[in-house]
């Protein structure tokens, strides 16, 4: 069985920094619950407050619904993965596995049987005599899975633990480590500040900024409906427009702007009179020679080509630059550099979002 986890009001203060500010969370049983946000935003912190490492300053950690007030890391219903990995390279593969089965009086046998076992799950059958150094990276990421495995947590805690592995192989295991999540069931939180990592694995995502927790939601939400101009920019590419908002009306905001007057749906919190942001993504973002309902004139500067697409990006007469995302089959019509275009957009494809916004 695994557990659920809930921060309820986590506060973590070392000195005059506040690490992590009156964050509120609930992670569901099985879930995998990834922790997404730039470097120093408090994630690692969260991660070991869940640990058992570090006491929060204030506010309670539950794990399976039983408070870990005064609880230390090792009578914890956890197991850690750290960026590191850690493995014991003196050890044949299966000891490494096996090593918390030994701290807690787990026989010989009953240890090895243990490992085969795990061994299987993580598809190296045969690898329990081999030495670390004869395992690729992919290899050793996942015996530190199945050590941490061996201890049969309810909760996995995973620490940034692709980010040393190349992009091809990073890739492959994200859908590794998803696969193993579903196969177990173990509850996984993951720490990240790779969105894509995130996106592709979690069932739900947490993005963090200097400690606050900014949304909680499904990757594709997170994409499309972010809750946050900081979630809008940290969560792939976007357009942003500065303007001022002049009416609200059934979802849908208008601004005004010094490239022109648009209409997209409304944040919350969005009202007529105030500073707002429109956020526009550049595969929503539409390349014409004419005119178009929510279009703004532009001047061509360059076509990157990517393969399966490829990114423009043009200049506004008012000299900002913004991005638009042209399939393959439209290249052979592309604009050239220099020719005058208008980029448009659909008003439910774009987000207006108070200039303030933010939870914290």
């Amino acid at each position: 069985m695994s557990h659920s986890v809930d921060l309820i009001d986590v506060e973590m203060v070392f000195g005059t920094v506040h690490a992590v500010r009156k964050l509120s969370a609930h992670i569901e049983a099985g879930e995998f619950f990834s922790i997404l946000g730039p470097s120093g935003c408090g994630k690692t912190t969260l991660l070991r407050l869940i640990a058992g490492f570090n006491e929060p300053t204030s506010g309670k950690v539950l794990i399976g619904g039983k408070d870990m007030a005064g609880i230390p890391a090792d009578r914890r219903p956890t197991a850690m993965i750290f960026q590191s990995l850690a493995l014991f390279p003196l050890m044949p593969v299966w000891e490494n596995i096996a090593f918390g089965l030994e701290a807690r009086g787990v026989p010989k046998a009953g240890r090895r049987k243990k490992a085969e076992e795990l061994l299987d799950l993580i598809a190296l059958p045969g690898y329990g005599n081999r030495m670390v150094h004869e395992l690729s990276g992919g290899q050793r990421q996942r015996v530190a899975i199945a050590r941490a495995l061996a201890v049969e947590p309810q909760v996995l805690l995973l620490d940034e633990p692709l980010s040393a592995l190349d992009l091809k192989l990073r890739q492959h295991m994200r859908a590794e480590l998803r696969a193993l999540q579903k196969r177990t069931g173990v509850t996984f939180v993951y720490i990240t500040h790779d969105q894509s990592e995130a996106l592709a694995m979690s069932d739900r995502v947490a993005v963090m900024e200097a400690g606050v927790l900014q949304q909680i939601a499904t990757p594709q939400e997170l994409y499309a409906n972010p809750a946050t101009p900081f979630v809008a920019r940290f969560i792939g590419e976007t357009n942003e427009i500065a303007g001022k908002v002049t009416g609200v009306e059934n979802g849908l905001a208008s601004i005004d702007t010094a490239q022109g007057s648009f209409t997209a749906r409304a944040g919350a919190g969005v009202t007529a009179g105030a500073a707002a942001t429109l956020f526009v993504r550049p595969e929503t973002m539409s390349c014409s020679r004419i005119a178009m309902p929510n279009s703004l004139p532009a001047k061509a500067v360059s076509l990157e080509y990517e393969g399966a697409l490829a990114m423009l990006r043009a200049e506004t007469d008012q000299g900002q630059v913004l991005l638009a995302t042209l399939p393959n089959r439209q290249l052979a019509d592309a604009p050239q550099p220099g020719e005058r275009i208008w980029l448009s957009f659909a008003a439910d494809e774009a987000l207006v979002m108070g200039a303030g916004d933010g939870h914290g």
